[in-house]
């Protein structure tokens, strides 16, 4: 939802040339949102579904940094300054989503880690090859 209201501001804005970052990231989620619900992470197990939120995280707060600074410090209008604000608070949305990611996808990884089997240690420490 806050995306698209960043979108928003940027169409009517003179900084329309950002829009383009806002909508992506709105589609992304959105894509997501909807894959989640119609359970096609369990049906696609090719795809590393955690690791896509974590990415979409970073990649999203990394953007809206950067385009709410220009935003903010370049162009004078109303509706670029609200979409700058908005990014602001975008971009500490996106910084507390990809703390919680990356939690869970480090509680995800040491699950799968600690249920695969581990090779037959040798005298030297090291694991020998199992075939």
């Amino acid at each position: 939802v806050l995306s698209f209201i960043i979108f928003i501001c940027y169409i009517a804005s003179l900084a329309a040339s950002f829009m383009m970052a806002p909508l992506l990231e709105f589609l992304l989620a959105l894509f997501l949102f909807f894959a989640y619900a119609s359970k096609l992470n369990e049906k696609f197990k090719g795809l590393y579904w955690p690791l896509t939120d974590f990415l979409r995280c970073v990649t999203a707060a990394i953007i809206y940094f950067a385009i709410s600074i220009a935003a903010v410090s370049k162009y004078n209008d109303g509706a670029s300054k609200a979409a700058g604000v908005f990014g602001f608070i975008a971009t500490i949305v996106f910084a507390i989503d990809f703390y919680i990611t990356f939690n869970d996808l480090v509680t995800f990884l040491k699950q799968g880690s600690s249920d695969s089997p581990e090779g037959h240690k040798s005298e030297g420490g090291y694991n020998s090859p199992s075939f």
